[in-house]
C-alpha cells in the first residue's frame, strides 16, 4: 500500500493531466453532435472488429472438437439406414411378420496418416482393438468406399486402401442392376476400372455405381463413383468402363469402420465351398 501511496504521489500531475484529458473529451462528446457520432461510428467498428477476430479464434479452436461430433452423429445415423438390417421373415405367425435385425454398426475414426501416389496404399487410423476393431472390417467415408482393415494394435489400425493392387470390390451399375469387379488401375487416384461388364450391356456415361451384397466387408448400395468413360473392349467380350471414384483419398479427415455383425457366419457356411473348389483346381493342374 505504502508504495502505491508512492507511485501516485510521485506521478500525479500526470495522473491528473490524464484525467483532465478524458473529462474534456467525455464534455466534447457529450456537448457536440457531429464528435459524439464519431465517437459512437468509431466505438462501433472497433467493437466489430474485435468481435470478428473472437470469433474466428474460437472457430478455429473448436474447429475439431466440432468434426468429431459431427462424425460420431453420423455414425449414429447411419446405424439407422433400412440397408444395414438384415430382414428375417423366416419367423412368421399367423400374419406374414417381418422383423428387422442389425447387420452393420459403424464406428467414427480419425485418418492420422494416409498415402496415395503409392502402387500399395494405407491408411492409419486412431481405432483398435480396445474398441472392438478386428481385421477385414470396410472402411467408408460419407461420399463411399475407402479400404479393408489390415493389422489391428490395442488403440490403432492399418487400412489397406482401395487404392491397392490386391482391392477389388464387388460393385453394380444401379440403373440396370449388372454387376462387376472394380478395381483401381494404379495410376490414377481419381478413377478405377469396371470389368466383367460384357458388350451388349448398355452403360451410359453419368450412370451410378455402388456396392454389391456380394460382400462381406461393405453394406449394400454404398456409392463408388461414377461412369465417366465408356467404350467396347478390343478383341474382349467386356467392355472398358472407366468410373470416377466418389471418394477424395487425398482429403480423407474422418471415417467410418463398418462391422458386419453376420460376417463369420456367412465366411464359415462359405469356406467348405472354397475349400472344394480349390481341391478342384489342384486336381485339375
Amino acid at each position: 500500500m505504502r508504495n502505491l501511496f508512492l507511485f501516485l504521489w510521485k506521478y500525479n500531475f500526470f495522473i491528473l493531466f490524464l484525467l483532465l484529458e478524458m473529462l474534456c473529451g467525455y464534455l466534447i462528446v457529450r456537448n457536440n453532435n457531429f464528435q459524439r457520432a464519431s465517437f459512437i461510428n468509431s466505438t462501433n467498428e472497433a467493437a466489430v472488429k474485435v468481435n470478428s477476430v473472437v470469433s474466428a479464434a474460437t472457430e478455429y479452436i473448436n474447429h475439431g472438437i466440432t468434426n468429431d461430433a459431427l462424425s460420431r452423429e453420423n455414425a449414429g445415423l447411419k446405424t439407422l439406414m433400412p440397408n444395414v438390417y438384415y430382414v428375417d421373415s423366416a419367423i412368421r405367425r399367423s400374419i406374414n411378420d417381418t422383423t428387422l435385425k442389425q447387420q452393420y454398426t459403424f464406428m467414427t475414426a480419425k485418418v492420422i496418416n494416409n498415402s496415395i501416389n503409392r502402387r500399395n496404399n494405407y491408411l492409419t487410423l486412431d481405432r483398435g482393438s480396445l474398441q472392438g476393431v478386428k481385421p477385414e472390417m470396410g472402411v467408408v467415408c460419407p461420399n463411399g468406399i475407402v479400404g479393408i482393415v489390415k493389422d489391428v494394435s490395442d488403440h490403432y489400425c492399418t487400412v489397406m486402401s482401395f487404392l491397392h493392387k490386391s482391392s477389388l470390390v464387388s460393385s453394380r451399375i444401379k440403373r440396370t442392376q449388372f454387376i462387376g469387379s472394380l478395381k483401381w488401375e494404379g495410376i490414377d487416384a481419381s478413377h478405377a476400372l469396371l470389368d466383367d461388364i460384357e458388350n451388349h450391356v448398355k452403360v451410359a456415361k453419368g450412370d451410378t455405381i455402388i456396392t454389391t451384397s456380394f460382400s462381406s466387408v461393405y453394406p449394400e448400395g454404398v456409392l463408388v463413383g461414377i461412369v465417366d468413360n465408356v467404350s467396347p473392349g478390343k478383341g474382349s467380350t467386356f467392355q472398358n468402363i472407366s468410373v470416377r471414384l466418389s471418394t477424395e483419398f487425398g482429403s480423407l479427415s474422418y471415417v467410418y469402420i463398418v462391422d458386419n455383425l453376420f460376417k463369420d457366419e456367412q465366411k464359415a457356411l462359405e469356406k467348405p465351398i472354397e475349400e472344394e473348389q480349390k481341391t478342384l483346381e489342384g486336381s485339375k493342374r
